[in-house]
């Protein structure tokens, strides 16, 4: 029989007091804290505080976790790369919270029967619920306990309130008018702990860009190299601005890639969409990645209340989504040839709104080469 232990990471701000907790549904539980620290931090300590706690286990262990940083690290086998990278990025450059990540995966690696599940945060699951609260309450008193049976005195989840994670706190844009009107949603970047963000958008190549087949959505060597490249510019970004909160669009390519560099190493990202459900009409696959990375958005702003009917419309919503996005941008990545017919545009609007040392072009070698 598997053991299934739910685990979960709080923070209030990020970075700021933190918690982390982990739980058996019916047995025993732990939580801790940190008085400062970071969401990703505590996610990836709830399962290694889990794991070690569960050592002496003879059965077989699931990790259950609203933590796509966590889960995917080890479903998709990020670690592979970090370790034969020799924990370093493709910049030789640190892995973020390798403290951390290196004991959880020896340990992972040394057991063999130790999964990942993950479970959709706030949807009425009894275990994530539970984890929630017991990493809430760490948090907000600095301090942790442990039993053999869950405690039936527990605050309240982690709610939609300013400095906790996932807040959908609101931070004031000056954006034109004209570009944003009334299109402006009640979901807006997150401030964290009262500080403004610095909102660094993401836009550029598509796999049809890229060289990629059509049939390959975003499973393929050369978006790998673009979320590996993203990865690596946003972790030397976060090394001075701590407020740093990713926006992207979340299309295929360079933006979906965005979103998957950001849990890497740890940052978080709004989804800024076009109008609802625009991944409906995608591959099977690809739309389940893209359902993944949005439940894992700090926040969703959704630009149009109607679904886009038809090529025209659905290129003219995307128009006015890269409008906004540009409006929005503090700092911004276009992923591509700037010159490339696909990309022109962007680039220039991007020229236009931002001084020169606040855009940065990444030129993919798959683009370079081609």
């Amino acid at each position: 029989m598997t053991i299934e232990v739910y685990t979960d990471g709080a923070c209030l701000g990020n970075p700021g007091p933190g918690g982390w907790a982990w739980a058996v549904l019916g047995g025993a539980f732990g939580s801790g804290a940190d008085p400062a620290t970071t969401n990703q931090r505590m996610e990836v300590q709830a399962a290694l505080e889990a794991v070690k706690a569960l050592a002496d286990a003879d059965e077989p262990i699931e990790i259950v976790s609203d933590s796509t940083y966590v889960v995917n690290c080890f479903n998709d086998q990020w670690w592979k790369g970090w370790l034969a990278k020799g924990w370093m990025n493709s910049q030789r450059k640190p892995v973020a919270n390798r403290d951390l990540w290196e004991p959880l995966i020896l340990m992972v690696r040394a057991r063999g029967d130790i999964t990942f599940r993950w479970v959709k945060g706030h949807s009425g699951d009894p275990g994530n619920d539970l984890v929630d609260r017991l990493a809430v309450e760490a948090a907000e008193r600095q301090e942790g306990r442990a039993g053999d049976r869950p405690p039936t005195s527990l605050g309240p989840a982690d709610a939609p309130t300013p400095g906790r994670r996932s807040s959908g706190a609101v931070a004031s844009v000056d954006a034109p008018a004209e570009v944003v009107g009334e299109l402006w949603p009640d979901g807006v970047p997150p401030a964290e702990a009262g500080v403004a963000p610095t909102r660094l958008v993401v836009l550029g190549a598509t796999p049809q860009v890229l060289g990629v087949p059509r049939d390959a959505g975003q499973d393929h060597e050369r978006l790998d190299e673009v979320r590996d490249l993203l990865a690596d510019h946003f972790a030397e970004r976060g090394t001075t601005d701590d407020a740093l909160v990713v926006l992207t669009g979340l299309r295929l390519g360079a933006e979906m890639a965005a979103a998957e560099a950001a849990l890497e190493v740890g940052l978080p990202f709004v989804a800024v969409l076009p109008y609802p459900e625009p991944a409906a009409v995608w591959a099977s696959e690809p739309r389940q990645r893209f359902d993944d990375l949005l439940a894992a958005a700090e926040s969703t702003v959704v630009l149009d209340e109607a679904r886009a009917v038809g090529r025209e419309e659905a290129l003219a919503s995307l128009a006015r989504r890269d409008a906004w996005l540009v409006a929005s941008a503090d700092v911004a990545v276009l992923v591509g040839d700037p010159a490339h017919p696909d990309l022109a545009v962007l680039h220039a609007l991007l020229a236009a709104h931002l001084p020169d040392d606040a855009l940065v072009v990444l030129l993919p070698a798959a683009i370079e080469t081609s």
